[in-house]
């Protein structure tokens, strides 16, 4: 089948194909990778699609339908053809032979994005290893490939790109990278481990890419993170302190967006970025509920925290975009106290979502009001130190204190609690 898309502007003309073995919904599948060709700033021109059992060796897709390709690539000037699926080097080399077409897969795509990307220097590391990782054992095959510079899709990023380039060369680079990203990892885990000694919750927001968590996050604490409707807009981990409701502090932490069928190279090397969920007090995982396929996106991102060894973590479902939704409502009342619908742009439900956080939070401290004798006026210092204090009333009888109190310390003030106790 071949589907034409109209042509807005100027810019590479894409012909997506893909080979439907049965593994995969291939029409999800390819119209994920039409949003991903638009982050990468291509215009999806035609999508050709075959089904064979299997993948031909020496060209992925079938002869015939490939000299279809290249009378497409001929007829409607296509600039570039991408494979939904990952090619070997002399896949590629025998691609492009014959359609005369630029050609990269579905894994070369998503790291031209992330390198386009990538801001920081940690990010910047992180995909030049990726990109390495993965030409490494296509050099022999790749040909002018390793040589192209320029503009267009599937040519960004750092990363050796002369065809001289060898695999000794390539190891090298990616030995002397990889050690330059494990001290910014020591780095990160030291600041978990203060985090951890320091007391600090911690709350991770994970979710498929695009699902709105960086604009989640710029909702509740101004962060001023970047967030557009593309994929991976942002990749930089960043955090923030918020107040929640039983008035504690939790550092929400955004991490880089999953989707389906993610190229291990980039698991591997954004690693200690998405261990962040891992170490996390609580996960809140945001789903795009205006997204036809939300129910399928939900459940990649569950697998993959799952490999990531996040079992066990109280997760906190945010339903986003509700406001998207007309039926949004009545999806609510068949949730579980777990799951809340919200809307990150209109700041609807959030409430209800930092309530939720409060509560799957493990205990860490209690909330009570307390008469403390004036000689015992000096405790107040320790509560200031290991707590908060909402309200001090200087009575008759003593001091009335309506605090939040560090389960460490609570045992020194026990005795002067009133009115019960809350444990947060």
């Amino acid at each position: 089948m071949a589907e034409l898309y109209e042509n807005i502007k100027q810019k590479d003309r894409v012909l997506m194909t893909a080979v439907d073995t049965g593994a995969y919904d291939v029409n999800a599948s390819l119209d994920e990778l039409e949003e991903l060709v638009k982050t990468a700033d291509g215009e999806p021109v035609i999508r050709v699609v075959q089904k064979r059992p299997s993948y031909d060796k020496a060209t992925c897709i079938g002869s015939g339908r490939l000299e279809e390709i290249a009378d497409l690539c001929r007829i409607h000037e296509i600039d570039r053809v991408i494979f939904d699926c990952e090619l070997t080097a002399t896949q590629i080399r025998n691609i492009e032979d014959v359609c005369g077409v630029f050609t990269i897969d579905r894994t070369m795509l998503i790291l031209d994005i992330f390198a386009a990307h990538a801001k920081t220097h940690e990010g910047r590391l992180q995909v030049e290893i990726a990109q390495n990782k993965y030409r490494l054992p296509r050099l022999a095959g790749m040909g002018l490939n390793l040589s192209r510079l320029g503009g267009g899709i599937g040519t960004r990023g750092p990363g050796e790109t002369k065809l001289e380039t060898d695999k000794r060369h390539i190891r090298a680079r990616i030995a002397a990278l990889t050690e330059e990203l494990h001290e910014i990892e020591k780095r990160r885990d030291l600041m978990r481990k203060r985090r951890k000694k320091d007391g600090v919750l911690t709350a991770a927001i994970v979710g498929y890419t695009n699902a709105g968590k960086s604009t989640l996050l710029n909702a509740l604490t101004q962060a001023g993170v970047l967030s557009e409707d593309k994929l991976f807009a942002t990749l930089e981990t960043t955090s923030r302190a918020i107040e929640l409701p039983d008035g504690r502090t939790v550092t929400l932490i955004d991490t880089v967006g999953f989707i389906s069928r993610l190229p291990h190279h980039l698991v591997e090397a954004f690693k200690s970025t998405l261990e962040e969920a891992a170490q996390a007090d609580v996960i809140i995982h945001v789903a795009d509920l205006s997204d036809t396929e939300c129910e399928k996106k939900t459940e990649v991102t569950r697998k993959l925290l799952s490999e990531l060894g996040c079992d066990g973590i109280p997760v906190v479902t945010v339903y986003n975009k509700c406001d998207k939704v007309p039926y949004a409502d009545e999806l609510q009342k068949e949730t579980g106290e777990s799951e809340v619908m919200i809307s990150a742009k209109t700041g609807a439900g959030l409430d209800k979502m930092l309530a939720a956080v409060a509560a799957a939070l493990p205990a860490t401290c209690t909330r009570c009001r307390l008469l403390l004798p004036f000689d015992k006026a000096g405790l107040l210092n320790t509560i200031r130190a290991e707590g908060r204090v909402f309200s001090e009333d200087y009575t008759a009888e003593g001091i009335a204190v309506d605090a939040l109190i560090d389960k460490k310390v609570f045992y020194l003030v026990e005795e002067y609690k009133v009115n019960g106790v809350n444990k947060l």
